[in-house]
């Protein structure tokens, strides 16, 4: 069983398992700099109304803070409106109350069990604000993702050290890690650049 398993390997990995721990490693966190700034994202309103807006939003549903979606059904019934359903019609005046309070700056308006969400209209100078904030984020997830890059080079340089991997085990792996590197910070600019597109749109 076990030369079975050591034969399925890359002739080349001999007991440097290791490298491919430090490299799915690094992919792990670079994806989850990629859903962190999606998710950042999410709550930066553009002038159109998407469902996923109100996604970070939380009410307090029996003395427990639970994800609004959880407790509602959220759609775009138009471009520039949202509408929330709760599932219990005692969560309407709390359901209300988060979306005033939260930082979106939305004015929501009720009628029956039916919360209705209109998205005002972006001014030139908000849609530029947004812009620059975007812009941060995106770069701060950039630095997340070389930071990723930094640690797992560290680990190569470690294993080379000690004797563990070859200088040429190392480099191969660097360069790996550097695609890996490459393609994270793409996503981030299609990312940065359909957030921005979406601002910008009248």
């Amino acid at each position: 069983m076990w030369f079975a398993a050591r034969m399925s390997e890359p002739w080349w990995k001999g007991d440097s398992c290791v490298i491919e721990d430090i490299k799915k490693d690094a992919e792990s966190r670079m994806k989850k700099s990629i859903e962190a700034l999606k998710s950042e994202f999410m709550k930066i309103r553009t002038g159109r109304a998407h469902s996923s807006l109100l996604d970070h939003i939380t009410v307090d549903y029996y003395g427990s803070e639970t994800p609004l979606n959880q407790v509602a059904n959220v759609n775009a019934s138009d471009a520039r409106t949202l509408t929330v359903t709760a599932y219990e019609k005692q969560m309407v005046p709390v359901i209300e109350k988060a979306i005033l309070t939260s930082d979106l700056g939305l004015n929501p308006a009720t009628s029956g069990t039916v919360i209705r969400v209109p998205m005002p209209p972006l001014t030139e100078e908000r849609r530029k604000d947004l812009v620059k904030v975007v812009r941060g984020e995106a770069e701060q997830a950039r630095v997340a993702i070389r930071n990723v890059r930094r640690d797992a080079n560290n680990d190569l340089k470690s294993l080379t050290k000690e004797k563990e991997i070859s200088e040429d085990e190392q480099r191969r792996a660097e360069e790996q890690v550097q695609k890996l590197t490459d393609h994270y910070v793409g996503e981030i600019e299609a990312l940065l650049e359909r957030k921005e597109q979406e601002l910008m749109e009248i």
